[in-house]
């Protein structure tokens, strides 16, 4: 063997990173599952069963193809690096560039050589470029500069359809009567049954851990739930754990989909007239806009900015977001019960529902990034800072989103059907009965009036506290209910 191709969890698939032009006469290629990334956090099981077992798959699904492969577990990579060192001679050793301003540090000290990660649609340099010309970054902005870059759903540089953003169409509450056609279920097989044992759980078939069952997935949402997509994607349903969602951004984020893949399916989709243009945009967006976005970001922001603070947020994660009996709030508890049985909620409940409580609340901003790092299977440090730090908990002052995600007991009460039979009135703010979040939407926005005075965006709802007629008694009751949610007992 002439060199080591290290392969990193979130790197699996054939035709991008190093493997793009392996040669299985000269490359060893090894996979490490350290110590630190199985053990060294309080991780969900059913994240960590999908990274390893997807690495198990993968690895064998090289072997098969004539492939020498190291599979590795030790304390940290750099110690199973040196393993296969020891074994097979001191190789240079190559890499897509790690996904983690952390890995990069630690691999580049090892002496690791790095090619471009081509995981992403948009060179890091590239998003640098933009990032730099820009006076906010607006991922308007950026997406509609994507869509021409990319040609998506573009004629010259105008947007099919005659708009860039179809978000109006897509906002609708939860439908009535509805049957939401099934998602697919993956059997486990022998490698899938094993890693359950070793985490002492029971082989799950939500996700899949293979490249057959990822491109199985894919061609579900295209076929099954592509063009209803749009619709229903902010609504917050009680009957339906996934709606019409693509669930395919585990399999976009370890590598077993790629995001061009993902989007030339759409497309094709698309251009057959099957699929609505709002439907189509708005998945599109996640892809192309998001996900490139926030990936972005992560690498312009810089390694310190998971370490903003600007709200000076400092109370402990409530007992709620690791047991959901510890609240009689219906959205709360529906949605951590979700998490704890499939490790995932659609984006909707992470920001409107757990984020706005996190924010709200004025919960901690790394503990919340750490807790929600820990408890989602498609979650990577480089998706969840920027989500958690910019967007979710507005930590960073508004250097990513121009206000906060701030909304009270009506949206929810408006998207979703969790309101009907909780303990709680939306539409109350004070009193015993009133909703924890209408009561602590209007506390946290009097709470921090002189952060957003200046903030044109927060004009509105700042001029709606001066209108609170009942505002001694909201702030009373706002203490009551911060002190129960540290109990566990609201």
């Amino acid at each position: 063997m002439k060199r080591i191709l290290y392969i990193a969890f979130d790197h699996l698939h054939r035709n991008f990173g190093v493997l793009k032009d392996a040669d299985p006469q000269n490359d060893l290629i090894v996979l490490i599952e350290s110590a630190r990334m199985t053990s060294g956090r309080p991780w969900h099981p059913l994240r960590l069963h999908f990274l390893i077992s997807s690495a198990h798959h993968f690895a064998q699904d090289l072997r098969s193809e004539g492939f020498t492969v190291e599979y590795i577990t030790s304390a940290t990579t750099t110690d199973g690096l040196d393993q296969v060192r020891a074994k097979h001679g001191d190789l240079p050793i190559v890499a897509a560039e790690p996904s983690s301003f952390k890995q990069s540090a630690n691999l580049s000290a090892y002496g690791v050589t790095f090619i471009d990660n081509d995981f992403f649609l948009t060179p890091r340099s590239l998003f640098s470029h933009w990032a730099s010309s820009q006076k906010s970054f607006l991922m308007e902005n950026f997406y509609r500069g994507q869509r021409i870059r990319l040609g998506v759903l573009v004629e010259g540089n105008s947007p099919v359809g005659g708009a860039w953003n179809f978000d109006k169409e897509n906002r609708l509450p939860p439908p009535k009567n509805y049957e939401w056609p099934p998602y697919l279920e993956f059997a486990p097989d022998e490698i899938d049954k094993n890693v359950a044992q070793q985490l002492g759980i029971a082989a799950p078939n939500t996700w899949a851990t293979t490249r057959a069952g990822a491109l199985a997935a894919l061609a579900n949402f295209i076929e099954n739930h592509f063009a209803e997509f749009g619709p229903y994607e902010d609504a917050m349903p009680s009957d339906n754990w996934a709606l019409h969602h693509s669930l395919l951004s585990p399999y976009i984020n370890n590598g077993l989909l790629h995001p061009s893949e993902v989007v030339k399916a759409a497309v094709k989709a698309f251009d057959s007239g099957k699929i609505p243009i709002a439907s189509c945009e708005g998945f599109i967006r996640q892809v192309i806009g998001w996900r490139e976005y926030v990936n972005g970001m992560y690498w312009f922001l810089g390694e310190d900015y998971r370490n903003n603070n600007q709200l000076g947020a400092q109370r402990p994660l409530f007992p709620l977001f690791t047991d959901p009996d510890k609240t009689s709030m219906n959205c709360v508890k529906s949605i951590v019960g979700d998490i704890k049985d499939r490790a995932w909620v659609h984006h909707i409940p992470r920001l409107m529902v757990l984020s706005n409580l996190a924010l709200i609340t004025g919960s901690n901003p790394q503990e919340f990034l750490d807790w929600m790092r820990e408890n989602f299977v498609d979650a990577s440090e480089w998706v969840m800072v920027p989500n958690v730090i910019g967007m979710g908990l507005h930590a960073d002052g508004g250097a990513m989103m121009t206000k906060p995600y701030a909304a009270g007991g009506a949206y929810i009460s408006r998207m979703s059907t969790y309101c009907k039979g909780c303990a709680y009135n939306p539409k109350l703010r004070v009193g015993e009965t009133a909703c924890p979040f209408t009561t602590l939407y209007w506390d946290f926005l009097d709470r921090h009036r002189e952060d957003f005075a200046k903030n044109h965006r927060m004009s509105q709802q700042l001029f709606g506290i001066n209108r609170l007629s009942d505002l001694p008694q909201l702030k009373e009751r706002a203490v009551e209910v911060l002190e129960g949610l540290d109990r566990g007992e609201i």
